[in-house]
């Protein structure tokens, strides 16, 4: 795997060979961040114009490999013109939109579906047209089209519907997880290890800092707790990534914060200790939290919209509210806990997990689409 930042000290993962080019990969997004400041929009989310050449497609093309992989490539790593000299074959897995879009990672907008023109311009937008620039760069550059890989069938369906990408190759294969790291660990130990209370209902969520992120949806997850008091005797609240504040919001229950979570064990004993996962997101590709809860036994109640109806099955492993009924939301909170036999939704949260995140199958998914497109 190439890198433009190999910090984790796995042998596997390469990073720029030479000091040069390691300064250079982190000075190349800085400068491009100059080139989205002409943009004024709403969309806070990050936009990527991808314009700078790079040293990788030299270095690509003079492999041996039979066939590349890419994932994340922006933040300047590749721009889209490097993308359109990639000699050898391609598979792409998307983690966001902004493959078929225009600068930006996410949006509601729908110009990606009719094409970037002067005419559709959102009224949110105003100075440079960045994304019908970055997206018409796009659509001259990748005149070959590459086999697109997307973790969730949301994504899968945006691809199809895209103007830049709607007659492509295109595969929906699930992020893959290691099922024997990812296991449970018995609910009584895990809260003590957290110095959590045994005997009271657990919500468990993310960072409220999320809330500067629309998308992430906790505007929605407080009005859904509204809806819950007087509800679940004696609920807490567990929010993970965050500190408590200096002026905690009052959620009506009483909140533990957790702080940042670093590592994968101190994550497992959190999913294990919680009753329910909550995932309010508004639009998201396939959240890995999403994946990791269900594999450590709690069901997940999230929004039936974008990535996690890929994850979930309705009334087995968690709960899919209407889409942003925050009252919907609450609904599905209180069926968790209500369910007659919370050991059995546990366990299919853990046995859907084993069939539908195994890595072993994830590979072997990839591993057919590879040879399909080298027997060519």
């Amino acid at each position: 795997m190439w890198v433009n930042q190999a910090s984790a000290g796995d042998w596997t993962v390469e990073g720029p060979p030479s000091k040069l080019g390691k300064t250079v990969a982190l000075i190349r997004p800085q400068v491009a961040g100059l080139l989205t400041k002409t943009l004024r929009t709403e969309n806070l989310i990050i936009h990527s114009p991808a314009i700078f050449p790079s040293l990788w497609v030299k270095r690509i093309n003079q492999s041996d490999a039979d066939l590349v992989h890419l994932h994340w490539v922006a933040g300047e790593m590749l721009s889209i013109a490097d993308i359109g000299r990639i000699e050898k074959p391609i598979v792409w897995t998307l983690h966001d939109m902004w493959a078929f879009c225009g600068a930006e990672h996410y949006t509601e907008d729908f110009r990606w579906r009719e094409g970037y023109r002067s005419d559709n311009r959102s009224a949110y937008e105003s100075g440079f047209d960045l994304n019908r620039w970055t997206w018409e760069r796009k659509r001259k550059h990748w005149e070959r089209p590459l086999h697109i890989v997307t973790p969730s069938r949301w994504l899968g369906d945006c691809v199809r519907a895209s103007a830049l990408m709607c007659e492509w190759q295109m595969d929906v294969i699930s992020y893959p997880i290691d099922i024997e790291r990812w296991r449970p660990i018995e609910q009584n130990l895990a809260r003590d290890l957290f110095g959590l209370p045994r005997d009271v209902p657990l919500l468990l969520f993310g960072a409220m800092g999320g809330g500067h992120d629309p998308r992430k949806g906790f505007d929605l997850l407080a009005r859904a707790l509204e809806n819950l008091r007087g509800s679940i005797p004696g609920l807490e609240l567990v929010v993970f990534g965050q500190l408590a504040p200096l002026n905690p919001p009052d959620l009506g229950f009483p909140v533990h914060y957790t702080g940042h979570v670093h590592d994968d064990l101190s994550l497992r004993v959190l999913y294990s200790a919680a009753d329910v996962f909550a995932l309010p997101s508004r639009q998201d590709n396939l959240p890995l939290t999403c994946i990791e809860a269900l594999c450590c036994g709690a069901p997940v109640v999230a929004f039936n919209a974008s990535g996690p109806p890929t994850m979930i099955m309705h009334q087995q492993t968690g709960f899919l509210a209407k889409a942003f009924d925050a009252e919907d939301f609450a609904e599905g909170i209180l069926w968790v806990f209500r369910h007659s036999d919370k050991a059995k939704l546990r366990k299919s949260a853990r046995n859907y997990a084993e069939q539908s995140f195994n890595s072993t199958e994830v590979a072997r998914q990839y591993m057919d689409i590879y040879y399909k497109i080298l027997s060519k």
